[in-house]
């Protein structure tokens, strides 16, 4: 029997690198998905749209495969989602104002497999309670790691965790952009539990 075709939906590597965790035959496709929130939107609830959209957008394309898509959204008040930096001065702005406070991080991922007929979709919070950072430490930090395509404009997963206090979450891998629990979860109530026989025995 052929191995399941498994399509992450993102450009992005560190969703890429998470994947890659669990040791199953992907490939990358890039969505074609407006990200612009609607009026309103809530950032819970773009991020939810988003991982939808990807993957619906991917698996249009490709209709036999398993797509995953995922979206994240920050934000420090739960109303206003905070994006990628892009910039030094940005990416400064947003560590400034994090500073002493914590912010909320909502990611989604979504499993589309259009000819099965299967769409399911999880979501989960983390807040990241970010340390009392002066100018000095803020310029350092980006000048050591400039993390400018980050919501935050920290990378927890390397040296921004020193930006931070306290993290909680009961996914670990979600803050960083993919939430691996998730995606096992689905892929079990898909019939293709990642330890499963569909993906063989070697990998």
């Amino acid at each position: 029997m052929p191995l399941p075709d498994l399509i992450l939906a993102s450009t992005s590597v560190y969703r890429r690198e998470l994947l890659a965790r669990l040791r199953l035959p992907f490939r990358v496709a890039a969505p074609q998905v407006d990200e612009s929130p609607a009026n309103g939107e809530l950032p819970a609830s773009l991020a939810r749209r988003l991982a939808l959209a990807k993957a619906a957008a991917v698996a249009a394309l490709h209709p036999r495969a398993w797509v995953i898509g995922s979206d994240q959204v920050a934000s420090a008040d739960g109303r206003s989602g905070i994006g990628k930096p892009g910039s030094h001065a940005a990416a400064a702005a947003q560590l400034r104002a994090a500073s002493g406070r914590e912010l909320s991080f909502h990611t989604a991922v979504a499993l589309v497999n259009r000819d099965a007929g299967f769409s399911a979709v999880e979501e989960c919070e983390t807040r990241v309670r970010f340390r009392r950072l002066d100018d000095a430490m803020i310029e350092r930090y980006l000048q050591l790691e400039p993390a400018y395509d980050c919501a935050g404009a920290a990378r927890s997963e390397a040296l921004g965790i020193a930006l931070v206090e306290s993290i909680g979450d009961d996914d670990p891998s979600a803050l960083v952009g993919l939430p691996l629990v998730a995606v096992c979860s689905m892929l079990a109530r898909a019939g293709l539990p990642v330890l499963g026989d569909a993906w063989g025995e070697v990998r």
